[in-house]
């Protein structure tokens, strides 16, 4: 084998690197070739004979590994304004482990912006399951509720507050009036795709429904047959 090597520097080489990374020429006849099998083959050709080492790529050419095109990311500006969405229950300290991968990136502390949304829906909120949008500027998060008509229907309903983890599965039978409803369709009318205001009023309806409550004593479904006969009266605004 030694004689072999000594009159064909090549096969040295070749010997050499199936020794220690199990290559064939054959593979480095077959481009493309990865990354990592470059810089192997590279790294085996550092330790052979220079001249052997180039006898080697003049048999077998390879290919010169790309250069890095990864760029680093642009640096966060804090004087930015970002929005962040997050679920929430009214009146709970959230746990930091699920808020700080939205906005540990953004230099705020998930405790004390989980104490900043207890004390913010605590009021009007407490024990209700709403979206919370969070206005990020200077590392300064302002809290603002974001309402769901479901929200807003149970919180028409004036139920006595429950410990989440003792009452689970509540069943809201309450009931509201008309003119709850048409409250909550005002509130609701920017994010509705209702031309006019009675759709919107037929969309909490449909809330009310899903919800379990009652309508003036009577089911959701039929509350929305009496608007399209014209029982009741839904102003255009």
């Amino acid at each position: 084998g030694a004689g072999v090597a000594a009159t064909n520097p090549a096969e040295g080489v070749r010997r050499h690197m199936s020794r220690t990374l199990f290559f064939t020429p054959s593979i480095a006849a077959k481009p493309p070739l990865s990354i990592g099998c470059l810089a192997r083959i590279y790294a085996a050709l550092a330790f052979a004979e220079p001249s052997h080492a180039s006898q080697f790529l003049l048999t077998f050419p390879l290919p010169v590994p790309p250069p890095n095109t990864r760029r680093m990311p642009p640096k966060f500006d804090p004087s930015s304004v970002i929005e962040v969405f997050l679920r929430a229950t009214g009146g709970e300290i959230g746990a930091a482990s699920s808020l700080a991968p939205k906005i540990g990136p953004l230099g705020l502390s998930p405790k004390k912006v989980g104490e900043d949304i207890a004390k913010e829906t605590k009021k009007d909120w407490n024990g209700l399951r709403v979206t919370v949008k969070l206005t990020v500027q200077n590392r300064q998060a302002k809290v603002s509720v974001v309402p769901s008509a479901s929200a807003l229907v149970i919180k028409a309903l004036k139920e006595p507050p429950r410990d989440r983890k003792k009452v689970k599965h509540v069943k809201h039978s309450g009931n509201i009036t008309i003119d709850d409803c048409i409250e909550i369709a005002r509130i609701m009318r920017p994010r509705s795709r209702a031309r006019h205001l009675a759709g919107t009023v037929k969309e909490i309806l449909g809330t009310a429904k899903s919800t379990g409550c009652t309508v003036d004593g009577e089911d959701p479904q039929d509350v929305q047959q009496a608007i399209d006969d014209g029982e009741y009266e839904i102003p255009d605004k």
